[in-house]
């Protein structure tokens, strides 16, 4: 199955309204924008009509809503637009608003997912980018929020809302598809519980807010001009707000979104988390001093001093040595080595047995690659204080270290590292015998 591609809007659309923060009367107009865009906003109201990039890095507070800034342009509440453009599949666009807030609308994510029915969406020529989790990533705030992602073939959230006292617990789950986010949480609307209101009012907020636009709490009565659309409409709000502030990590990620008392707090802080480990994932590997010379051993002469061969030979090159007792390898990780057939389908990971042979194997070299010991062979003898810290997937470049600590008649004895990205995968001390 081929990658997906990125899209964007067919055409431009527009809706006006008022702000919910503000109460000012706004135009917002969604257009096109070329491949690796993302999504940007443009204030058409300033001199020069200034953009800022919708990134956790421009975020400058989430009291009651995600602001960000550029200096001294902001743009205010914009997780509802990015929310439904992110969950309709639309990768590129640019939001153009002439004042600092998009419309509240009736505080669901709707109108802006009429406004992208009404442009269209149409696929563009290169591939989406998406982060796919590999390991859980956790984040616990001091006021109980918990957001946890973990690895997920798809775009799954699951949140439990929870008032204050345990007002008003929901919970809801589903996987984010164009089909599901229109169906299942772009009807979802804002919400604010009675005694927050004056508390917001008394800090300039919610000016353009009444039962219209935003769900109103007081006890355990629901305060609105029509009744609930959805049962668990405010876990279901949550997660369009989910949606939203997560994306400003900067890609779509592939993962199980688990979320207990979300907030934009708490997701913007996971958002910043995500940008770091997407920056660390996808950063060129730490430049190594590659020596020349007699520094270097291609495949070819790894090959004349180890008997290991297809499908066991664990180094490709050797990159560097240390005197005569400290060696490092190097191991393109592909998805076309045979043991991820069965390590594991769906999730290929190297097993770390073969690592430990890798460390074993550039261990050997450095005693082989010595006048005497040409044309012995490395025996195994033992591998003690095995760590594995983190795992190994395809795309990985694994780095191989290997010194010895002591050799006495045949017999040596090395402390080995794999890492990855500077990361350690796996570390211990092994044994192994020379043998003609």
């Amino acid at each position: 199955m081929s990658a997906p591609k990125q899209q964007t809007l067919a055409s431009s659309a527009t809706l006006a309204g008022t702000s919910l923060h503000t109460g000012e009367k706004v135009t917002l107009t969604m257009t096109p924008a070329p491949v690796n865009t993302g999504i940007k906003f443009r204030r058409v109201d300033l001199p020069d009509k200034p953009f800022i990039n919708a990134h956790v890095s421009k975020v400058q507070t989430v009291e009651r809503a995600t602001t960000l800034a550029e200096g001294s342009v902001k743009v205010h509440t914009v997780e509802h637009v990015i929310s439904a453009l992110i969950g309709m599949g639309v990768d590129n666009a640019i939001i153009e608003m002439d004042a600092n807030e998009p419309p509240i609308g009736d505080g669901s994510a709707r109108p802006f997912v009429d406004c992208i029915k009404k442009a269209g969406i149409v696929e563009q020529d290169a591939n989406r980018r998406v982060f796919e989790i590999r390991e859980p990533i956790h984040l616990e705030t001091a006021n109980g929020s918990l957001i946890t992602i973990v690895p997920d073939k798809g775009f799954r959230i699951s949140c439990t809302q929870v008032g204050p006292n345990g007002r008003m617990t929901q919970f809801f789950s589903t996987e984010i598809t164009p089909e599901t986010y229109e169906k299942e949480i772009a009807d979802a609307r804002t919400f604010v519980f009675y005694e927050d209101v004056q508390p917001l009012l008394e800090k300039g907020l919610i000016k353009g807010g009444s039962l219209e636009n935003a769900i109103v709490i007081k006890g355990d009565s629901v305060m609105s001009k029509e009744s609930l659309r959805y049962p668990e409409e405010f876990a279901r709000h949550k997660i369009l707000d989910l949606v939203g502030d997560l994306m400003l990590g900067g890609k779509r990620i592939m993962g199980h979104v688990i979320a207990v008392k979300p907030g934009h707090g708490p997701n913007t802080q996971m958002a910043e988390k995500l940008a770091k480990l997407f920056d660390q994932t996808m950063s060129a590997i730490p430049a190594v001093n590659i020596p020349t010379g007699e520094g270097v051993m291609s495949n070819i002469e790894v090959q004349k001093l180890l008997p290991h061969r297809y499908p066991f030979l664990m180094v490709d090159r050797i990159i560097g040595f240390e005197g005569e007792f400290k060696c490092t390898g190097l191991k393109q990780i592909t998805i076309n080595e045979p043991y991820f057939q069965g390590h594991f389908p769906g999730h290929p990971v190297m097993p770390g047995v073969l690592q430990v042979e890798a460390m074993a194997q550039v261990a050997s070299i450095s005693l082989l690659r010595q006048p005497e010991n040409q044309g012995k062979i490395g025996y195994f003898m033992s591998a003690d204080n095995i760590k594995f810290r983190k795992p190994v997937f395809p795309g990985d470049t694994l780095i191989i270290e290997s010194e010895i600590l002591k050799v006495r008649r045949n017999i040596g004895y090395a402390k080995c590292r794999c890492s990855v990205n500077g990361d350690t995968t796996s570390e211990g001390e092994l044994k192994f015998a020379l043998m003609d």
